[in-house]
Parts: structure tokens; C-alpha cells; sequence
């Protein structure tokens, strides 16, 4: 089983829920995050005030998903999400060992 922590823009939340929707993927988390990446942030005006933005509003999407769809997964993540601009986001992939559903004790896929 592979856990994909999936950090996106905003905007592109609904997008991503339709791609997992159609690859039958069963949960997801949704957490609301701040953070910023190789171009630290952008400069904005504020009444001919310039400041620094350095936290961007970001989304991360946590889903464990079976190993055989992982790749095919985050490939059609990334064809769908890339805007081609700093800032569109990282999958980063972790294995996971077991998962254990707790209202029936089942245990790794069959958890899922």
C-alpha cells in the first residue's frame, strides 16, 4: 500500500476529488495548510505599501492507496493539476506497512 500526501492550490481541490472519484480511491483526508516552495513566497501592494507573502494558502489530500494503481495515479494527478506555474503542488509517496479498520479488525487492503 503507498500513502500519498497530495499538496495542491486551492482551486484545484474539486479537480482532484473527480480524478480520485474515478479511480474508485475509498477516503481521503483534507487538511487546509499554509506553506511556500522554491519561490518563497511573491510581493504584493497594499495601498503603494510592498510586503512580502511568504505563506501561500495550500491544500494537502492524504489517501492510502493499493500499490498497483499508485502510479497510474499520480500520473493522471499530475497531468490534470499542472498549470505549468510555481506553486502547483507535490505528491510525495510513502509506503505503508498496515492499516488496520478498527470497527471490524480487518487488516491491509481489506481495511481500505
Amino acid at each position: 500500500m503507498k500513502k500519498l500526501e497530495i499538496v495542491i492550490q486551492p482551486e484545484k481541490l474539486e479537480d482532484l476529488k473527480a480524478i480520485l472519484d474515478d479511480n474508485e480511491v475509498n477516503g481521503l483526508m483534507i487538511s487546509n495548510i499554509m506553506g511556500y516552495g522554491n519561490q518563497k513566497g511573491h510581493k504584493k501592494v497594499y495601498r503603494g505599501a510592498e510586503y512580502n507573502v511568504n505563506l501561500l494558502p495550500k491544500v494537502k489530500v492524504e489517501t492510502v492507496v493499493e500499490e498497483s494503481i499508485a502510479e497510474t495515479l499520480i500520473t493522471k494527478i499530475v497531468a490534470e493539476i499542472q498549470t505549468g506555474t510555481y506553486g502547483d503542488g507535490k505528491i510525495f509517496v510513502h509506503e505503508v506497512e498496515d492499516a488496520v479498520r478498527i470497527r471490524t479488525g480487518e487488516r491491509g487492503s481489506d481495511a481500505l
